[in-house]
């Protein structure tokens, strides 16, 4: 009977690797990847395609917001939870081998590649908080780590498993050569939470809304945010793509405000604001537009259901710059 093993499949070079090595022993894989808002299976999608396995593609956002609520071991440097979120994963991938009867979950970690979250202790933390640590294999580093079940009942040679560790990728370049892999994204990457400006924003998401749900998440991706109040954000599209994508994710009780007679932005008050504070939005909406900035200039406003027209002089640069979300 065929062994078959999970791989928790990011794409990158890693995860490449680790499939072909137990491919090379006869073991039957399927990869498996997360999407939430902050990550995508893009990369995925693409390398599993590349080396011919079949991807099980999952969104996670509700757990995983949940996790960013209150990450036991805290964040990195910036608003990344890495071993609460590797923990997640490794727990939802061991739900899905009890589910689909496969004997082990493995992953491309690489002892002591990253300082943080692939240290000895951290890949251990890692596997016992999932409650599937002993299935859980990491076929780069796994003679230099503890012997793992499948390994124990001769599911998987050990000898035939590599020793790899720390930062150098020497070693699996060589391997994708010899391997026939051409084409590999570079390594880390992809994770919004690592971002320093996209950290701030959701940092300051949180601290003011406890509950922030999926389309709270997408904004953070567009435009320019400022903070013109302590309850209040005003985005400002930057171009005609943060326009598209703000106009598409607008909801009945925002403040939409755009240009009545140049060319600018879309400026958007998630739910709603005072008179003050669409005032407010109001001459950023004139800050970066084409309008004379020595004059006022018509803003139409949609607020409450009700459209009309504002007349406002542009903010200053100065004081702008300050509330910026950077």
């Amino acid at each position: 009977m065929s062994v078959k093993a999970i791989s928790l499949f990011s794409g990158g070079l890693d995860s490449m690797l680790a499939v072909k090595l137990l491919q090379d022993q006869g073991i039957v894989v399927e990869g498996l990847t997360f999407t939430t808002p902050f990550f995508d299976a893009r990369k995925a999608e693409a390398a599993a395609a590349r080396i011919r396995i079949p991807l099980r593609i999952e969104d996670i956002t509700t757990e995983h917001l949940r996790m960013m609520k209150a990450p036991r071991y805290g964040f990195g440097k910036h608003m990344n939870p890495c071993i609460d979120c590797h923990t997640l994963m490794l727990h939802l991938a061991g739900r899905i081998m009890d589910e689909t009867a496969a004997d082990f979950i493995f992953t491309g970690e690489v002892l002591g590649q990253r300082p943080m979250s692939q240290t000895r202790q951290s890949l251990h933390i890692v596997a016992r908080n999932s409650g599937y640590g002993e299935y859980v294999l990491r076929p780069l580093s796994a003679r230099l780590l503890p012997e793992s079940r499948p390994e124990r009942e001769g599911k998987v040679d050990r000898q035939r498993l590599l020793a790899l560790q720390g930062r150098g990728r020497k070693t699996q370049m060589e391997m994708a050569g010899a391997y026939g892999i051409k084409h590999y994204p570079p390594p880390a990457g992809g994770c919004l939470l690592t971002d320093p400006i996209f950290s701030r924003r959701l940092k300051d998401l949180f601290e003011r809304h406890p509950d922030p749900d999926r389309r709270d998440m997408e904004l953070l991706k567009h435009g320019r945010h400022f903070r013109i109040a302590a309850a209040a954000k005003a985005i400002v599209g930057r171009n005609e793509k943060d326009n598209l994508a703000l106009q598409s994710l607008i909801r009945e009780n925002d403040a939409v405000l755009k240009m009545a007679d140049f060319p600018g932005p879309l400026v958007l008050i998630p739910g709603g604001g005072s008179e003050e504070e669409v005032r407010e939005a109001a001459r950023l909406c004139v800050l970066y537009s084409d309008a004379p900035k020595d004059a006022e200039a018509a803003v139409q406003v949609t607020s409450s259901g009700r459209p009309y027209v504002m007349a406002v002089r542009s903010a200053d640069p100065v004081e702008a710059s300050q509330r910026i979300l950077r």
